[in-house]
């Protein structure tokens, strides 16, 4: 089992091809009239929804997040970005957690950009597209407040195991990485700092979930069905199964 999809519901699909072939130099996979976009299809994909009647406005407060694309070398992903005149944040190393910078697609979403390695360990990137040439779709970010509710659902409905806990206590959240693997880890304590960069390499698709305390926020907004994220699916023996955000939460 492995996660297939990350389905986003937009107003109509410009300026989306020139963007994630392009400037990401991800593959089409998927007819105009229903683009689906990724590195590889044997990997997650972004499965684009129109019709949507408004525009996509992210907020804190949403139940989605963010996707995230790791990189072997960080800083000459953005060397591109920036030569192309896109706006991408200047990359820095966020804590124990990881090397990374942020940007927008056309129609704003958020995007993390994430070195495998810490800062100052990038490996080389490699030949062909500068991004594409050495990306990864990597992981998918969902906000809960209940942890052991969508715990419960990840591990005893879907059967996902938990590979990471990044705890950042000060900020009031806390990050649970899942998969459908068995790999070993390097360190058996799923805290462990040294699991991270092993954690940022794999070359699958990972779902995040941010648990943030409940004293610091309010219920969260799932996005109405005129934009936004429209759910994620699984794919089991060549079957597709989608996942709505009302079964991730109580």
């Amino acid at each position: 089992m492995r996660l297939a999809r990350l389905a986003l519901k937009v107003q109509d699909f410009s300026d989306l091809s020139d963007f994630y072939c392009g400037l990401l130099g991800m593959r089409s996979f998927g007819p105009e009239t229903a683009p689906r976009y990724g590195y590889n299809q044997d990997s997650c994909l972004l499965e684009f929804h129109g019709g949507a009647r408004q525009p996509y406005r992210p907020g804190e407060q949403d139940f989605y997040w963010k996707f995230g694309i790791t990189l072997r070398d960080l800083d000459h992903a953005v060397s591109f970005l920036k030569h192309q005149n896109y706006s991408v944040t200047e990359p820095k190393q966020f804590r124990d957690i990881g090397y990374m910078s942020h940007l927008r697609d056309p129609k704003g979403f958020s995007i993390e950009l994430l070195q495998q390695g810490f800062e100052d360990r990038a490996q080389p990137a490699g030949t062909g597209h500068p991004i594409g040439g050495q990306a990864t779709l990597a992981h998918t970010t969902l906000r809960v407040k209940d942890i052991e509710a969508a715990r419960h659902f990840c591990e005893e409905r879907l059967g996902m195991r938990l590979l990471s806990i990044q705890p950042v206590k000060d900020l009031g959240f806390c990050l649970y990485f899942y998969a459908w693997r068995d790999d070993d880890l390097p360190n058996p304590d799923l805290e462990a700092v040294e699991n991270r960069e092993w954690l940022w390499a794999r070359p699958y698709t990972l779902l995040e979930l941010q648990h943030i305390r409940s004293d610091l926020t309010s219920d969260f907004h799932l996005q109405s069905d005129a934009s936004g994220f429209v759910g994620l699916a699984y794919e089991r023996s060549g079957t597709l199964t989608y996942l709505t955000p009302e079964q991730f939460l109580p």
